[in-house]
Parts: structure tokens; C-alpha cells; sequence
């Protein structure tokens, strides 16, 4: 198959472009490295199936190769990032997605959404069902992210009603692993990054709040999944192990060896108390589940930030 994939540079889109590449297909990446890194994807820019556009997905392109898929994953996903670029990020969710959209009608391609369980806000359901609507502020710090995915989801429902288009929508829950960015304010990358350090683990809020944690080989093998199914109402993907940020920090002070202590602060605006996703639908129709630990996938994870801090530390001497 031929694969677009926006956002293909970036954390989730790295992974998926090599997993194509592995299993045959030609992949047609696409990023505008505003928080993706070209070094996610050195090792196979120069593979023979592998093309590269640098382009911002919220602004229109035409392609004239013949596409099958269409992989929406271009998304300014991070706190840090998402509250910096406020603007950016609601273009990336309501006009990259348009852009998107149109160009897999006229490919007559099947379109994939990489959603989030951001949509369903600061849940009042626990666990989250893909029924649930969600307890979202639309006006809040975090509504760029929040409403640019719900928005995202509205239209490519809207397009699958009035064009048939073929569609996959998956709600990704906390996902972490190599090719994360160092600086993205995400809680696993931060504690990571913190304890290698040296420096105290920040918990913001009294640490009591939870997520689920999955490792991104588990979401690449759902997502896949997803693909070869004949299924197009959204599927949360995500580890239903809920777990303590405390207990997290924890976790990851032991693995690193780290002397770090840990420090708290206030817990920001609309941040989720509780986050765990109810794969039931994944079960029953992907037969998908994950098979990565918590500690196996931060073992793996905590290998690979350390390996690149010694190279970051080496450039900088």
C-alpha cells in the first residue's frame, strides 16, 4: 500500500512509519518539525519506499501519486507545546484535519484519525467508555487540544455521512516509549528526563491523580489492527492498569538509580483527576490488548533516554 502519514516525524508518527516501511508498504511522510525531530526518522530516510514532505498539514497540498491510506497523527499533543502554540494546535486539528479528509476523498483512500482521550476531559465515568461524551471546558487552557480533537472527530464523521468515506477513529490514552521529546512536559518523558538528571521529580498536585500507561509498541499493534478491520466508530487504545503519578515517580527514581527527591506543586487548570481507558471494544473487535508492563516498557524507555543524553552530553562538550 501507499501510506500517508502526517505527523510522521513526530513521536506515534516515527514508530508507524518504520512498522510500514518493515511490513512492505511505501510510506509518504509528512511534518512541519514544529515538535517532530528529524532524527526519529534518520534511519530510514533513505529507504527506497520512504519520501519525505515538509509541509504544515493545516495549510492545503496535493498529491499525485496514488494513496490508500491516509494517516491523520500531526497533533501539537503536549502541555508544554499545545499551551504555546494555542492557535497552531486548533489549526492542526480543524483545518490539517479538512485538508486531510479531502485529500483521502479525492484518493479515494481510507482516512485514520489519531484521536485522544482528551476528548473526554476531566472525566465524571471511570473508566472512560467510547459512548461517554465527555466533561470537557471549552473556554479553558487545554480546550485547543481538547475541542481541536473533538472537532476532528465531528468531521470525519461528517465526511464518512456525506462523502462514504472510509474511516478509523482511534482515542489514544497516555502513551510513552522512544522518540519522545525530551522537553514536552509529558509526565513519563518528564520523570524520565528529571531522574536522569539528577534533578528533583516534579508532581504537580499531591500526586494521588492517576493514568493509564501504555508503551507504544502495544499502540502501534492496535492501531494496525484497527486498520485490517472493518470497524469505524471510535476505539480507545490505551493500558487499563491505573496507576498513582506518585507511584509512578517512584517507580522511575528506582529504575534509574536516581538520587532525585520529588517536589509538588499546584495542580494546573482542567487537568484530569482520573484517566483509565475501558478497552472492551479494542477486546471484542480488535482482539487487542496490551502485553508491555508498566515496568518492562520503562525499562525500555529509560535505556533509550539515557542512551540520548549521553549523546547530547558528548555534543555538548
Amino acid at each position: 500500500m501507499n501510506i500517508l502519514i502526517t505527523g510522521g516525524a513526530g513521536f506515534l508518527g516515527s514508530h508507524l512509519c518504520r512498522r510500514f516501511l518493515k511490513d512492505g508498504h511505501s510510506v509518504v511522510c509528512l511534518d512541519n518539525f514544529i515538535t517532530g525531530s528529524r532524527e526519529n526518522i534518520a534511519g530510514i530516510l533513505d529507504k527506497p519506499r520512504f519520501s519525505l514532505i515538509e509541509h504544515d498539514i493545516s495549510q492545503p497540498i496535493c498529491f499525485a501519486e496514488k494513496l490508500d491510506w491516509v494517516l491523520h497523527f500531526a497533533s501539537i499533543a503536549s502541555p508544554v507545546h499545545y499551551m504555546k502554540y494555542p492557535i497552531k494546535t486548533l489549526k492542526s486539528g480543524l483545518n490539517g484535519t479538512h485538508n486531510c479528509l479531502g485529500i483521502a476523498k479525492a484518493h479515494k483512500a481510507k482516512f485514520f484519525l489519531a484521536s485522544t482521550s482528551e476528548i473526554y476531559g476531566d472525566p465524571l465515568v471511570h473508566p472512560q467508555q467510547e459512548t461517554y461524551w465527555g466533561n470537557v471546558n471549552s473556554i479553558g487552557l487545554r480546550s485547543c487540544y481538547d475541542e481541536s480533537k473533538r472537532a476532528a472527530e465531528a468531521l470525519t464523521y461528517a465526511y464518512m455521512r456525506s462523502h462514504n468515506l472510509d474511516v478509523r477513529v482511534i482515542r489514544i490514552f497516555n502513551t510513552y516509549g522512544p522518540n519522545m521529546q525530551f522537553n514536552d512536559g509529558r509526565v513519563v518523558s518528564s520523570f524520565i528526563v528529571q531522574a536522569l538528571r539528577g534533578n528533583d521529580l516534579t508532581i504537580f498536585g499531591d500526586g494521588t491523580h492517576t493514568r493509564s500507561f501504555c508503551y507504544v509498541d502495544d499502540l502501534v499493534e492496535g492501531a494496525l489492527n484497527l486498520m485490517s478491520k472493518d470497524y469505524q466508530q471510535p476505539v480507545n487504545l490505551g493500558n487499563p492498569a491505573e496507576y498513582k503519578v506518585l507511584d509512578l515517580a517512584s517507580i522511575i527514581i528506582e529504575l534509574t538509580k536516581s538520587k532525585s527527591k520529588i517536589k509538588f506543586e499546584l495542580l494546573p487548570q482542567d487537568d484530569p483527576k482520573r484517566r483509565q481507558p475501558d478497552i472492551t471494544v479494542a477486546k471484542k473487535v480488535l482482539g487487542w490488548q496490551p502485553k508491555v508492563s508498566l515496568r518492562e516498557g520503562l525499562e525500555k524507555s529509560v535505556k533509550w533516554f539515557a542512551e540520548r543524553l549521553k549523546i547530547e552530553n558528548e555534543c555538548a562538550k
